[in-house]
């Protein structure tokens, strides 16, 4: 077992090793890709510009296009890649529930009736309103599946049950508010948001998300062996001395606070904590001291040339990146199942 476990490690170690110089890689390529014409040693001397390293030879419209643009919605992808991944492999671990992703706490929903609310109502202006309705409904409607998952009696299957009959009421809620009092702009808006998009992405977006997904990982990663414990059950975890309420308590608050945020600044995209712990684990095995930084590597290399794709396949318009993860998690989560299938 020891030996397995070191031979996950190694690999785990070894695909992060490579893994993070191809997503700054990636980061560099996709920076180019569109109508200015840059080219990546443009985007490095532009980089090295604002660190005080040399000059770049490219103009004002062009380092403003990089640096106001799309660094900051690249970065954005990246995180919430990451992000969406770890909360998406913790729940998995933590509901023992294979289907279980970042939007199964009803944190979805409760975001987007936040987020319609602001929209339809005129309530502020601009992304950060937004954002603030959009984490508030998350938070909210988190707390009420919570709440129902206690009076219900506790435990994994009653969090998940509270989780899909709090998703489809503020789902409900969403549907009602756009039918009664959007008008046709605003419920195109709200579909353009409901579908996920990071066009709006702003240096504020990146720096919060950064933060608050940096302590996420953080949590996640020092209660790594407690959460090995949990693919035994929860009477074995807590013979092996793991509080169970405890944790379960301080892993949902963690993952949804996570969730809301990066669902406030990019809206519903879905499918990345559903696949990628599925393909982490096929990777390093189980074990989460491995798989949480191989799930956050592939996520966020993922949402990087998901969201690139998205903005320029069908130029000038642009596809909701949710759109985009969808058609691309849904072949690979089919190919998952057909592989444990076969290895069954």
């Amino acid at each position: 077992m020891r030996d397995g476990t070191a031979v996950h490690t190694r690999r785990a170690a070894g695909i992060v090793a490579v893994g993070i110089p191809a997503l700054v890689l990636s980061m560099m390529v996709v920076a180019t890709i569109g109508p200015a014409g840059l080219t990546v040693a443009d985007v490095a001397a532009i980089l090295g510009e604002q660190f005080g390293i040399g000059s770049a030879d490219v103009s004002r419209i062009g380092t403003g296009i990089v640096m106001d643009l799309r660094l900051p919605r690249i970065l954005l992808a990246a995180i919430c890649g990451a992000g969406l991944g770890v909360c998406g492999a913790v729940l998995q671990s933590l509901l023992r529930n294979p289907l279980a992703d970042p939007f199964l706490l009803g944190i979805s929903g409760g975001a987007s009736t936040g987020a319609v609310l602001v929209i339809v109502l005129g309530l502020g202006a601009g992304t950060i309103s937004l954002a603030a309705g959009a984490f508030l409904g998350a938070i909210i409607a988190f707390a009420l599946v919570m709440v129902l998952a206690t009076v219900a009696g506790g435990g994994t299957s009653r969090v998940i049950l509270a989780g899909v009959a709090g998703t489809q009421l503020f789902s409900a809620l969403t549907s009602f508010i756009v039918i009664t009092s959007a008008d046709a702009e605003q419920t195109r808006s709200v579909l353009y948001w409901l579908l996920g998009s990071l066009s709006g992405a702003r240096w504020g977006d990146v720096v919060i998300t950064g933060l608050v997904s940096l302590v996420g990982l953080v949590v996640c990663l020092s209660r790594a062996g407690s959460l090995d414990a949990f693919a035994f059950g929860q009477d074995s975890a807590a013979s092996l001395g793991v509080h169970v309420r405890a944790l379960r308590w301080l892993l949902l608050t963690v993952t949804a606070l996570l969730t809301a945020t990066l669902v406030a600044v990019s809206g519903v995209i879905g499918f990345v904590g559903l696949v990628l712990p599925h393909a982490a684990r096929m990777l390093v095995g189980p074990g989460h001291r491995a798989s949480l930084p191989v799930t956050a590597v592939l996520g966020a290399v993922l949402l990087v040339w998901v969201d690139t794709l998205a903005r320029t396949v069908a130029e000038p318009e642009e596809i909701p990146v949710g759109v985009g993860t969808a058609l691309v998690g849904v072949p690979v989560f089919i190919a998952i199942l057909a592989r444990r299938k076969v290895a069954s």
